[in-house]
């Protein structure tokens, strides 16, 4: 038998939540204040890999912990985590390998089912993780190294060699895994605004001035508005103003779709449902106080602890959530993620969605969708038509890189082809003309985003993703232009089953460069729109983003139709992915005929022959006419205090309030009409900053609750009126 191979950098298996909570939950209250450090210790710790598929992790002189994965690949059990030491399995050892290691899909795997090439289809072959991988469940005739999906979840497949970054699409475009952008088209349900404050006596929702009165309220939690209040904004005694009428609306468009419940319409969660949910709902608050900077290991035990009592309950979206959480909550606290992109908008996204459906839950909502189901896969009636569109190159943490190809079909719904791996930029511009294989079909990703595809027996991943399962048999076939493939105003539809979130894409006309970013006014039939930004999708010298964008800056005047994703941050800066001509128009691209009147701003580098004859594109004038300046929301400044709140915490949260900047941002707010936003900006930084105390200098209660609750207002206020404008500002 040959000895253990040792790998510094060698990946531990993944490991369930459950198991990983009942571990620190086993720890004393000494060695709990230590599990961090213990943590960040393991972080360059070699790694023996045994040849039966064990790791061995030495932890000091005396203690050797051995973790044992299962057939899955997974961590299972406590019995497959051992450690030598006398404290054992109540050690600090053994749970800081448990704590080390990735988060694993708390679906187990299923046995798959019958071949679509022998029997009648009876279901998908493989369940999903949240993260939209397919499982890798034992089985006879299951093909392991078969998938058109290279981004499999680290918990998909056994073996020490496994690497699991490979294929993760970690950039966190909304095509990958669990979406968790801030984008419009894939905010959360959010069918009321929880209040902040106290719930009216009576069992009424206060109303708004001159307002009828609102529905009843449930004893379980704070009142929800409803749609009763023509006005913004709701005053509560004792609390600020929630947003009712036009705002409450503007949040409850952006609901997510496609989540398919087995609730009986009408009927309230049961007690246990109520008791998991309010137990998720202390737990994240107790997250939100703390903030990501500070939550470490015991606050997330804490956390998956309460998302296994409420999978127990059956409450499959509130599990979901909170599992995102815990993942976004590791990566900002990765002691090597210097070099990773986090963006706080995603955790924003995962924290107010869980905090959204907990509160409702335990307040018995009757709504099915807040029970959610268990994603899975599904193949589509009849064959895929579909027609490239482009290519996305994708760079994410971990050295994690390759090509998204995204496709349409006749109705309109969006699908992605993924080939993400380890390799990072250079992969990333590696795989834009890399092959890829759909069962027996081969072709490359540049010929596919340019051409088109039938799909006979396709099996479609919650996200859109297109896998190569059993049965599925691919056509190569001929595309369309890309004025007929993309319409200019193409705007986010509801999110479905098995569909992928569109791109955003309009017909601009270049006014100025800005440094790597570029002016542009929106067309709007014959008249022009407001000025906003075109801004790289990425800036890294490998991909060809930044060089295109300088190339289109340095031609005022040129119509281009674009197609990317609204930047969550800045409603009013695109990132666009490819462009084309504008039918129609005289200045526009004139791109080559094999270009299918595209061109991927990734891949494809514009040169002078791309441009009109004769054009004349001096360098870049430095911007300063009031008319070139783009607009811009004032809802940044929510933004900016909604994120802060989370990454640093509640103190962080109330610095703005104690040196005078609170009051200029609020009438910044209500100079640029965003008055129920000016009450909820000042309402949370006074929430955060109240230390409510006893005449002897003590805590008198704790209002993390209501604290809780008011950031969950501010937040949903700001997705519904983000999403609000633009929808009004990149889809007329």
């Amino acid at each position: 038998m040959n000895p253990p191979r040792r790998d510094a950098g060698a990946p531990l298996p993944p490991v369930a939540p459950e198991v990983l909570a009942a571990a620190v939950e086993s720890l004393t209250t000494r060695l709990r204040g230590r599990l961090d450090q213990a943590v960040e210790s393991l972080a360059n710790t070699p790694v023996d890999l045994a040849e039966d598929g064990t790791y061995g992790i030495r932890c000091g002189p005396d203690a050797w912990v051995t973790l044992a994965p299962g057939p899955s690949g997974t961590i299972t059990s406590p019995d497959q985590a051992r450690c030598t030491c006398l404290l054992s399995p109540r050690c600090l050892h053994r749970t800081a390998a448990l704590a080390a290691s990735p988060l694993a899909a708390a679906i187990p795997p299923r046995e798959p089912g019958p071949s679509p090439d022998r029997a009648p289809y009876a279901g998908p072959d493989t369940d999903p993780s949240p993260e939209g991988a397919p499982s890798a469940g034992p089985g006879p005739d299951r093909d392991p190294s078969a998938g058109l999906d290279t981004a499999r979840d680290p918990s998909a497949g056994p073996g020490p060699d496994r690497d699991p970054s490979a294929g993760l699409d970690t950039d966190r475009d909304p095509s990958a895994g669990l979406h968790t952008d801030l984008s419009p088209e894939r905010a959360p349900s959010a069918a009321a605004v929880p209040s902040a404050g106290p719930v009216p006596p009576a069992g009424r929702a206060p109303s708004a001035e001159g307002a009828s009165p609102a529905g009843p309220v449930s004893s379980a939690g704070p009142a929800l508005p409803t749609d009763a209040a023509p006005s913004a904004t709701t005053a509560l005694p004792g609390g600020p103003a929630v947003p009712t009428g036009r705002a409450a609306r503007a949040v409850r468009a952006v609901s997510s779709a496609g989540r398919v419940s087995s609730a009986v319409p009408g009927r309230r969660p049961s007690a246990a449902q109520v008791r998991a949910a309010g137990g998720l709902w202390a737990a994240a608050s107790a997250v939100l106080a703390v903030g990501a900077v500070a939550a470490g290991a015991v606050p997330q035990a804490e956390l998956l602890r309460a998302a296994h009592t409420a999978r127990l309950a059956g409450l499959h979206r509130a599990e979901g959530a909170a599992l995102a959480v815990v993942r976004h909550l590791r990566a900002t606290r990765d002691p090597q993620g210097a070099h990773r992109v986090h963006r706080a908008d995603e955790l924003v996204a995962t924290l107010r969605e869980l905090l959204l459906v907990t509160h409702r839950l335990k307040a018995a909502d009757p709504d099915p969708d807040l029970i959610g189901s268990v994603p899975h896969n599904h193949r589509p009636d009849g064959p895929l038509r579909l027609y490239g569109v482009c290519r996305e190159p994708v760079v994410g943490p971990g050295g994690a890189g390759g090509v998204v190809t995204h496709l349409v079909d006749d109705t309109g719904r969006w699908y992605t082809l993924r080939d993400v791996g380890p390799g990072g930029p250079a992969r990333a511009r590696r795989a834009g003309t890399a092959h890829v294989a759909v069962r027996s079909f081969l072709s490359d990703h540049e010929r596919l985003s340019r051409g088109g595809l039938v799909v006979t027996g396709a099996v479609v991943a919650p996200d859109g993703r297109l896998l190569a399962e059993r049965g599925v048999r691919a056509t190569f076939a001929a595309g369309r232009p890309w004025a007929d493939a993309v319409p200019a105003t193409a705007a986010p539809d509801r999110l479905g089953s098995g569909h992928a979130p569109p791109l955003t894409g309009c017909d601009v006309r270049i006014v100025a460069a800005d440094g790597d970013e570029v002016l542009v006014r929106v067309l709007t039939g014959d008249a022009l729109g407001p000025t906003v930004r075109l801004a790289p999708a990425h800036r890294h010298p490998a991909l060809a983003h930044t060089a295109n964008l300088r190339r289109l800056g340095a031609c005022p005047g040129l119509e281009v139709r674009v197609l990317g994703r609204v930047d969550p941050g800045r409603v009013t800066t695109l990132r666009p992915v490819a462009v084309g001509p504008v039918p129609g128009a005289a200045t526009t691209l004139r791109l080559p005929q094999e270009w299918q009147e595209r061109a991927d701003l990734g891949y494809d580098l514009l040169a002078d022959a791309h441009f009109p004859a004769g054009a004349h594109c001096p360098l870049p004038p430095r911007v300063t006419a009031a008319d070139a300046r783009p607009v811009d929301s004032p809802l940044r400044r929510i933004r900016d205090l909604v994120e802060l709140a989370v990454t640093g915490g509640r103190r962080a949260a109330a610095e703005p309030a104690g040196d005078g900047d609170r009051a200029g941002h609020v009438a910044a707010l209500r100079r640029g009409g965003f008055a129920t936003g000016a009450d909820l900006f000042a309402a949370l930084g006074a929430v955060a900053a109240r230390r409510p105390r006893d005449a002897f200098g003590r805590p008198a209660r704790d209002d993390q609750d209501q604290y809780a609750a008011q950031w969950l207002a501010t937040a949903v206020y700001l997705t519904g009126t983000e999403a609000a404008l633009a929808r009004g500002l990149w889809h007329r």
